[in-house]
């Protein structure tokens, strides 16, 4: 034991605020045993993904206009197609990229380029068409009643490989519908739920210690241990209880982590380049995504970038400006693209999940002619998946020639989180949480692993 920890221990008990009994059991070598929420659990059976990337786009994106091409609507623009209710045609080109041939829109040449790893859904269906029901949908597979976000019950189904950093992290400059629902552990041990990182330049408050040595804080954080275990002990069994002591030991341990994890100019200029991303960016989707890639290589099991919050300026809901969406296609497409390449240069593509989706998609029809923006459509979207155990280059499902109906090979949001559960090595009939009486899962009693995406 140093000098000055055995100072400061001894200025406590010269005052009378450690007892002789505390006083031994802080000065014992051997650390208070207790079990670790976030210790890594055993999967089910072999998992293809180690962690995942969940990048949401808030708003609800255009499937006509993005990743779905549809040229008989586009054939059809501002014809009636009854009364008050025109054909809306894409204002932008669609053109096939990769060896696949898979077509997309010329919002994302960058992401178009990746094509021959992607594995395209365009028979996505959501369970509501509004953004709260919807985006909570997505997470948590209710669109009615709170339930545990899906990366609360990732951290909880296999807990996290880096004790001084949370299983589940969340990237979000403003709140998105629903709020913090999105990331919330509800039911489940509070220690699951998602930290919440906002870009700029503190993304987490208090990250850097305020004690003179880390030496002292160390101490300081042993005997608020040793205090903390003698409360517990008179509660075994308070999972609430010892959730929260966790979570104080991983905010600590976050302040070791968190200021060399945010820092991207430690990163090569040739990878600072890959995603077009200034040294002293800290706010922009591309520090996002490059941090996003930090954090799964320190061991976060699932990260989640949210694009844009409630505002309609600042995200993709488009009722009356579709053409936003080049200036929103220009600030994730290069950085996407960037993701998915650097991870394949650091060898872990294989064994990361890559997840694009949105709440819903926008309605092929429009109130009148020339009207510039569409309604919500939740019918049938749009969302793809690249990385870990899935075939790239293929498209799966369809919608109508019109984008409006689906066509065929649903996928809705269970399928989707039976599926992402599936590759981490979990059955998502298995993962349960008992609360209320009841058995509680991430797909409630639905859902179906989608095999056809797989390798």
């Amino acid at each position: 034991m140093s000098i000055h920890r055995r100072r400061f221990i001894r200025s406590l008990a010269g005052s009378g605020l450690l007892l002789p009994g505390m006083l031994s059991e802080i000065m014992a070598t051997e650390p208070v045993i207790d079990a670790d929420p976030l210790a890594p659990k055993p999967t089910h059976f072999a998992a293809k993904a180690k962690r995942v990337i969940f990048l949401f786009m808030t708003g609800g994106v255009s499937h006509v206009d993005t990743f779905d091409p549809k040229p008989v609507l586009n054939s059809r623009h501002d014809q009636e197609h009854r009364a008050r209710n025109f054909y809306k045609g894409s204002g932008w080109k669609f053109r096939p990229y990769g060896k696949c041939g898979t077509e997309v829109s010329d919002l994302f040449p960058h992401i178009g380029s990746q094509v021959d790893d992607i594995c395209m859904i365009r028979s996505m269906t959501n369970l509501n068409g509004d953004h709260f029901g919807a985006t909570i949908g997505v997470h948590t597979g209710s669109a009615t009643f709170n339930r545990p976000s899906m990366g609360s019950w990732i951290s909880y189904g296999l807990g996290s490989e880096n004790a001084n950093l949370p299983a589940f992290m969340v990237i979000s400059a403003g709140l998105p519908y629903a709020g913090g629902q999105v990331w919330g552990s509800d039911f489940l041990p509070a220690v699951h739920q998602g930290t919440r990182v906002i870009p700029g330049i503190e993304p987490i408050a208090n990250m850097h210690r305020r004690l003179e040595t880390a030496e002292l804080q160390r101490t300081e954080l042993d005997m608020l241990s040793y205090f903390n275990q003698q409360h517990l002990k008179d509660r075994q069994g308070d999972s609430h209880l010892t959730s929260r002591i966790k979570s104080f030991e991983t905010a600590a341990g976050m302040q070791l982590e968190a200021p060399d994890l945010f820092d991207v100019r430690k990163e090569s200029k040739a990878t600072l380049d890959l995603y077009g991303l200034d040294p002293d960016d800290t706010s922009s989707f591309a520090w996002q995504c490059l941090v996003g890639r930090r954090m799964v290589e320190r061991g976060v099991r699932f990260v989640e970038l949210i694009d844009g919050d409630s505002g309609v300026d600042r995200n993709w809901d488009a009722h009356a400006e579709l053409t936003k969406y080049d200036r929103l296609a220009r600030n994730v497409d290069r950085p996407i693209a960037a993701l998915l390449q650097d991870l394949k240069l650091r060898g872990m593509f294989d064994d990361t999940l890559v997840v694009f989706t949105t709440e819903f998609g926008r309605s092929p029809f429009v109130a009148s002619p020339g009207t510039d923006g569409r309604g919500h459509h939740s019918r049938v979207y749009s969302t793809w998946l690249a990385g870990a155990g899935i075939r790239g280059g293929i498209v799966h499902g369809s919608s109508d020639e019109l984008g409006d109906q689906l066509g065929d090979d649903e996928v809705n949001v269970h399928d989707l989180q039976a599926t992402i559960l599936h590759l981490l090595g979990m059955d998502h009939e298995k993962l349960t949480y008992r609360h209320a009486g009841r058995d509680f899962r991430l797909t409630d009693v639905h859902g179906q692993v989608v095999h056809n995406l797989l390798a």
